[in-house]
């Protein structure tokens, strides 16, 4: 295409259109309300007539700096003319003034954030015209007075309290309370009042010319786009920043011309509880900014049908209408003018997630929307806000500080500053928030005894972080701000010094930390909740498994619809107060033979789990990882170790005088008692601390760990093995089918599957005997590293499954660390927009994805039916759901908590799929 060809191409492009011209398909170039106004007047409904300047120009504007061409100017203004001649008025007449609202409409709709105009195209000459045109002087300075105020904070830059503090000063001087008892006279004050507040703060000086208002009105409306709220509010709900803003153009309708006037909005349905009701209010005699503005109380919408019995039946007939034709609850801006009723607005109404829910089943029932317009139309968000407690909501809410939403849910409770005391407060029946640096694996007691979880350090897949999510538990990590003594038992956060037991809020849904206990409001999986997931599960073709580390957790999971579990992670199996300091003189183990005696004690009790899980998932798959972590892991803090050791070397243990006659011999046999135990807690402390330190690595997750650890240590993954095969011998013999599938993971070379695959065999075989082959066990692996991505083929010939574990495979792709990338680095990628997303949160299909990707085709290559999977922590991430269904996974798996979630994720995801 050559330049000319390109030029004429731009000159032939339309830039406005008349609401006639449009229909409800154009959003993207006429903004969701421009396209709904235009769909609205083919409806034939009382719409004030108008124009939308498209999209299309907004971008042009931001992209020249802001500049208009003059071509478009004058479109503008004949466009205006046009409108004029339809209205029966002229913009700028002596003597029936037009006069205009210019308003935002993006295609997504965000509400105040971007602004309107009202009234404009009244000057000094023109509200003259205007107050004898209609009969009403006070109306027609009243709307001036509007105009120059929002005229002045919009356009001209004059900061709104500035024109509200005149106001006040107004209505004080004269000894008026509100608005309304104000004159005409009043109002020509104020008038004068705001214009020498435009000289004094403005920009430059209010323009009498209205054509020049209507020019620097556009010019305002296409810069809200960038305005800071703006920003924020399309960096929260992922709106793209180059989708920009229409601006329409309408005739004014006045809600304030006296008794017999109005300006409300309206709901087709109740969006707090979804109950099929109309649901809003109004204002007598006033504008739509009154209504926001709150300076007056409006009336209930059921008030209207006593006040304006035609205009609130027009009104419900027209929501009916509207409901009817959009198949979803509307939210209507109206205006009543001398009891008659226009329309400004439609949109799809804001609701509460249980509002949502309700609305689409009940659409359903109704025979207006099918099962998958019901399911493709739930917010995500909403069901996060089902699943979890949340924070009531309330204007004055001022968080201290704010980290990490690493979990879920909100939380109350006393602030604790260790796992222990949490435990023993928890059994005095007190709540508890436990706050700590970071969390170990000796703080699970903690863990589980708390309400919630708050780290100084850590990101959003540290141990607290996926412990926590595992728990169903609200979790902030990384708070910088969080200043944490121990010795005082204080903390500092948000500038103040609070104390442990002082009272604290977490919400794990924002990462944002109140002082105090907040009012909560719990979880609600309601009926039709129930009712949305049971139509998904009939869409959805990926199936939804659970990360359950526990039989509990598998209880929850099963409740909340799981197919079977993706991931029980052994080694969180062994943190509990009695397991722990098995596995830690497990570890101390000098020999091989001593390791066996401690592993013969953990056998039952890993089989006892194992049976549990195999019940609560009778008839399902369950993969269960053999052991991963690094073995120190399992071991207390080496400094820890170090203060304990200097404590205890401080007591001078020949203190006690023997030669003293006044001695008591029972006192003294307790001494040597005492000193017997100091000294063999001080060598118990020193081989601890020398095994940490034997074990101690410079990179952790890249050492002694995984099938590595299998290999090195056989005796350790023969005991889960046994373990297993025990519990499903068992479980078997009850009559419930068992499926049990063992995950070796980190593997990176086909031979460590195939030797450990050799060890799973064998062992199935010895505890299995005549009853081998009945057990349909399976036998695979977690690709987490990125050369068994790339050898997936070789893998695959040891394997029966493939399940991606994408937390490692992320952080070995991209070479971060989990924990110190998101503690430094991540947050001011993703402000200043260096990475789109966090990868540890949403699967990076670029990057990552194309080593799944590969892996998934390579795997199937000898193996068409290959079972894959991911249930790495993306596996709840809608995102990455959908990427997961895209390349053909069988699963994706999850925290229990999040099952609801995966369930709908997937059934929208197969729907966006087949619309392509």
């Amino acid at each position: 295409m050559n330049a000319q060809t390109s030029v004429k191409i731009k000159e032939q492009r339309k830039s406005i259109y008349f609401f006639q011209e449009g229909n409800a398909t154009m959003k993207d170039l006429l903004g969701g309300k421009g396209a709904n106004l235009a769909e609205m007047t083919k409806l034939g409904l009382p719409i004030p007539p108008g124009f939308t300047i498209t999209t299309e120009v907004c971008r042009d504007f931001i992209k020249s700096g802001g500049y208009l061409e003059q071509q478009l100017l004058n479109e503008i203004d004949s466009s205006v003319e046009r409108l004029g001649a339809e209205m029966n008025a002229q913009f700028g007449s002596m003597e029936q003034p037009l006069l205009v609202s210019v308003r935002s409409g993006s295609l997504n709709s965000m509400p105040g954030m971007l602004d309107t105009i009202l009234n404009l195209g009244l000057n000094d000459q023109t509200v003259a015209s205007l107050a004898q045109w209609v009969k009403d002087e006070r109306f027609a300075y009243d709307c001036y007075r509007r105009f120059i105020a929002m005229f002045g904070n919009i356009v001209l830059n004059v900061p709104h309290e500035r024109f509200e503090d005149e106001l006040k000063a107004l209505k004080a001087s004269i000894q008026k309370d509100n608005d309304q008892q104000l004159t005409s006279e009043d109002w020509k004050q104020l008038i004068e009042a705001y214009k020498k507040v435009i000289e004094q703060y403005g920009t430059e000086s209010f323009p009498q010319d209205v054509y020049t208002q209507l020019h620097l009105a556009v010019k305002a409306v296409f810069r809200s786009w960038g305005n800071a709220r703006a920003k924020v509010y399309r960096k929260l709900y992922g709106i793209p920043e180059d989708q920009g803003t229409a601006v329409n153009i309408q005739a004014m309708v006045f809600g304030n011309r006296g008794e017999d006037s109005a300006t409300g909005v309206m709901f087709t349905r109740n969006p707090a509880t979804g109950s099929r009701q109309l649901y809003g209010e109004f204002l007598v005699n006033a504008q739509g900014e009154d209504v926001v503005a709150g300076i007056r109380t409006p009336s209930s919408i059921e008030d209207m049908s006593r006040l304006f019995p035609q205009a609130f039946a027009d009104l419900a007939n027209a929501a009916a209408i509207l409901e009817e034709h959009y198949e979803d609850m509307q939210d209507i801006e109206f205006t009543i003018e001398q009891n008659r009723l226009y329309l400004l607005q439609t949109r799809v109404g804001k609701r509460t997630a249980q509002a949502a829910v309700k609305i689409a089943m009940d659409l359903l029932h109704e025979g207006q929307i099918t099962p998958q317009q019901a399911i493709a139309r739930i917010d995500m968000q909403h069901l996060n806000q089902l699943l979890h407690r949340t924070i009531k909501p309330s204007e004055n809410l001022t968080p201290l500080s704010s980290g990490l939403p690493a979990s879920p849910g909100a939380a109350t409770g006393v602030i604790c500053l260790d796992a222990d005391t949490v435990v023993h407060w928890v059994q005095e029946g007190r709540s508890v928030i436990l706050l700590t640096e970071e969390t170990s694996p000796e703080d699970i007691h903690g863990l589980e005894a708390a309400e919630g979880v708050l780290t100084a350090k850590g990101g959003m897949t540290s141990h607290a972080a996926v412990v926590a999510r595992g728990m169903g538990k609200p979790c902030i990590c990384g708070c910088s701000d969080l200043s944490i003594n121990k010795a005082t038992r204080t903390i500092q956060l948000g500038g103040l010094t609070l104390h442990e037991g002082d009272e604290l809020t977490i919400d794990g849904n924002l990462g944002q930390i109140f002082s105090g206990l907040l009012p909560l409001t719990e979880p609600e999986l309601s009926p039709e909740l129930e009712e949305l997931l049971k139509v998904a599960d009939e869409i959805r073709t990926l199936k939804i498994y659970a990360n359950a580390d526990s039989p509990k957790d598998a209880v929850k999971a099963r409740k909340l619809g799981a197919e079977g579990v993706g991931l029980c992670r052994t080694e969180h199996m062994f943190f509990s107060e009695k397991r722990l300091p098995i596995v830690q003189k497990m570890i101390l183990a000098e020999n091989r033979e001593e390791r066996i005696q401690w592993l013969t004690r953990l056998l039952p009790m890993q089989q006892a789990d194992f049976e549990h899980i195999f019940e609560e998932m009778a008839g399902c798959s369950v993969t269960i990882r053999l052991l991963d972590p690094p073995l120190h892991e399992f071991l207390p803090n080496e400094r820890q170790l170090e203060r304990q050791l200097a404590e205890l070397n401080q007591v001078d243990v020949n203190q006690v005088d023997m030669n003293n006659d006044d001695v008591n011999q029972d006192e003294v046999n307790q001494d040597e008692v005492n000193q017997d135990e100091v000294k063999q807690r001080i060598a118990e402390l020193e081989s601890m601390l020398a095994k940490v330190r034997e074990l101690k690595e410079n990179n952790p997750m890249l050492g002694l760990r995984g099938c590595r650890l299998g290999i090195r240590f056989p005796e350790i993954y023969d005991m889960q093995l046994e373990a297993i095969f025990r519990a499903a011998l068992s479980v078997l013999k009850r009559g419930i089918e068992v499926q049990p599938e063992i995950m070796v993971p980190l593997v990176g070379d086909s031979n460590e599957l195939k030797w450990l695959r050799d060890m799973a065999d064998e062992v199935a075989k010895q505890i299995l005997g005549p009853d081998y082959v009945n057990v349909k066990y399976a036998v695979g692996t977690m690709i987490e590293v990125p050369r068994a991505a790339l050898l997936a083929e070789d893998i695959a010939k040891y394997a029966d499954f493939f399940s991606f574990g994408t937390n490692d495979l992320t952080q070995m792709t991209y070479g971060y660390s989990r924990d110190d990338a998101e503690g430094t680095f991540l947050k001011h990628y993703l402000d200043n927009g260096i990475l789109a997303s966090n990868p540890f949160q949403t699967l990076d299909s670029k990057g990552v994805g194309q080593l799944i990707d590969w892996a998934v085709q390579k795997g199937r290559t000898g193996k068409p039916k290959l079972k894959i999977g991911l249930c790495g922590e993306q596996g709840g991430d809608f995102n990455s759901i959908s990427f997961c269904h895209k390349i053909g996974l069988n699963y994706v798996s999850c925290s229990p908590m999040r099952i609801p979630f995966a369930r709908l994720a997937a059934a929208q995801v197969a729907l966006a799929v087949d619309d392509q």
